[in-house]
């Protein structure tokens, strides 16, 4: 499964109540970190077809960051029927995202 890119609207009506477990990235396309991770977070993407992986872009979707209370990019969420589980602020390495999608 490919990166969604996710949009207020989209979080609202199909993220929110999936049964899938979901992964927002938080990112701006001038922030260098962010553009590190973005590889890695379609990779995982590919590789993992039982989790919804998605991006945020936070100039376009403010309003979606502030409701995540995102102040940092790269941020990245991993929610459970809507709800957080988990919060990772910074770029991380392969092995370290796959740790932090898969708890």
């Amino acid at each position: 499964m490919s990166v969604l890119k996710v949009t207020k609207a989209l979080f609202e009506t199909e993220l929110k109540t999936t049964d899938k477990v979901v992964m927002l990235d938080f990112y701006a396309d001038w922030c260098g970190p962010c553009n590190m991770v973005a590889p890695l977070v379609a990779e995982l993407a590919e590789e993992n077809p039982d989790y919804c992986i998605g991006k945020v872009n936070v100039d376009d979707e403010p309003e979606l960051a502030r409701q995540f209370g995102v102040t940092t990019i790269p941020t990245l969420v991993i929610l459970n029927k809507g709800a957080v589980v988990r919060q990772s602020i910074g770029a991380l390495p392969k092995d370290k995202l796959e740790a932090f999608l898969k708890g």
